[in-house]
C-alpha cells in the first residue's frame, strides 16, 4: 500500500491526519512504560527490556526491510542515522540516565527536545520561527515539569544530566531524520523502509550493549504483577513491541512527514502525560493535583503549537510546517 506523503496530503486535510498520527504515536509510546515497568520488577534488567523491545520490531518490520532493500545503496546514512539516533541512541542513553537521577528530571530533559528542534531550525538552518510554536514548546515543558514532578528529589550527578541531555539530541535526530525527504513527494524514501532498517541498525546497537545472552529468559515464561493482577509476561512484550514500537514510530513518522518536526515534536510531550494517567490506571500509581494541572498545561501547549501551524505545503514561518519566506508582518516570527 502507498504510504508516501504527497503534496495532497499536506493540504488542511493533511494537517488533521498529522495530527492524528501525532497523538496517536503519543499513546501508543505512552504505553510502553507501564507495560515494561512489571516486567522489569519481575526479573528483566531495562536494557534487557529494550533490546527485547527493538529486536522484537525488527523481526516484524523485517519484511518491509526486504522489500525496500533498495534504500541500503540509495539512503544508507538516513538509515544508519535514523537507527543509531532514534532507535538506540534515545532507548540507551535514557535508560542509563535512570541510573544515576531520578525518573522525572531524565524525562523532563529528554522533552526538551521540540525546543532544541526550534533551536536546529533557528540557528543551523537559520530559517524564521513563529512565536505560537516557541510558546507552544515553553508551555509544553512547563507542564512537563508539573507532571513528572520534577522538585521531588533532584539529583545534580552530572552524568546522569549529559545522558540524559544526549537523550533529548537523540530525540531531535528522531524528529529531523523522520522528515527527510517528505518534500520530494513520492519520491521520498519509504517511511516503512526507513523503520525497519533503523529497528534493525538500532538491535544490533543494542545486542552489543545489553548482551541479551545473559538476561533471565525464565521470566518471559511466567507472569507479571499489574497492581495485583497477574499478567502474562508475553502479553506485555507483545503490547511493547506490536504497539509501543512497531505503531508507535510509524504513526510518529509519518506525521512528521505531514506537519512538521517541531511542531509533531510539540503534541508528542503528550507522551508523558499518557504515561503517567496509564501508570495511575494500570498501575495504581496515583496522579498528584500539579500533575493534573502539568497535564492540562502540556495539551494546551500542545494545542497552541499546532492550532496556528498550515501544512508543510503553504506558506508562513518554518516553524509552523511551511516554506520559508518573509514574514506577512512585523513581530510573526522570531
Amino acid at each position: 500500500m502507498p504510504v508516501h506523503t504527497s503534496e495532497s496530503s499536506r493540504g488542511s486535510g493533511g494537517k488533521g491526519v498529522g495530527l492524528g498520527l501525532a497523538l496517536a504515536s503519543a499513546l501508543t509510546f505512552g504505553g510502553a512504560g507501564p507495560a515494561a515497568k512489571p516486567l522489569i520488577e519481575a526479573g528483566l534488567d531495562p536494557l534487557h527490556v529494550v533490546w527485547l523491545r527493538v529486536a522484537g520490531a525488527a523481526l516484524v518490520m523485517l519484511p518491509f526491510a526486504v522489500r525496500h532493500r533498495a534504500l541500503v545503496r540509495h539512503r544508507p546514512a538516513l538509515l544508519a542515522g535514523f537507527g543509531l539516533l532514534a532507535v538506540a541512541g534515545a532507548q540507551a542513553c535514557y535508560f542509563a540516565a535512570l541510573s544515576r537521577i531520578p525518573v522525572g528530571v531524565a524525562l523532563l530533559i529528554e522533552y526538551l527536545a521540540p525546543a532544541l528542534v526550534l533551536g536546529w531550525v533557528r540557528f543551523v538552518q537559520r530559517r524564521p520561527v513563529s512565536r505560537a510554536a516557541a510558546l507552544g514548546v515553553v508551555l509544553a515543558a512547563g507542564g512537563l515539569a508539573c507532571v513528572v514532578e520534577v522538585w521531588a528529589g533532584l539529583s545534580l550527578d552530572a552524568l546522569g544530566l549529559l545522558l540524559a541531555l544526549g537523550a533529548a539530541c537523540c530525540q531531535v535526530g528522531y524528529f529531523v531524520l523522520s522528515d527527510q525527504g517528505a518534500e520530494a513527494g513520492d519520491q521520498a524514501p519509504n517511511p516503512l523502509g526507513v523503520i525497519a532498517y533503523g529497528l534493525l541498525v538500532g538491535a544490533a546497537v543494542l545486542t552489543v550493549l545489553a548482551r541479551p545472552w545473559g538476561m533471565d529468559w525464565s521470566v518471559l515464561a511466567g507472569s507479571a504483577d499489574m497492581d495485583g493482577t497477574a499478567v502474562p509476561a508475553f502479553v506485555l512484550l507483545g503490547w511493547i513491541v506490536l504497539v509501543a514500537t512497531v505503531v508507535a514510530y510509524i504513526t510518529g513518522v509519518l506525521s512528521v512527514r505531514r506537519l512538521s518536526p517541531q511542531v509533531a515534536g510539540v503534541v508528542a510531550c503528550l507522551e508523558a502525560v499518557v504515561a503517567t494517567v496509564l501508570a495511575w490506571v494500570l498501575l495504581g500509581e496515583h496522579l498528584s493535583a500539579p500533575q493534573i494541572v502539568g497535564g492540562a498545561v502540556v495539551l494546551l501547549g500542545a494545542f497552541i503549537a499546532q492550532s496556528s501551524t498550515p501544512a508543510k505545503a503553504s506558506g508562513g514561518p518554518v516553524a509552523q510546517g511551511g516554506v520559508e519566506r518573509e514574514p506577512s508582518a512585523p513581530g510573526t516570527a522570531v
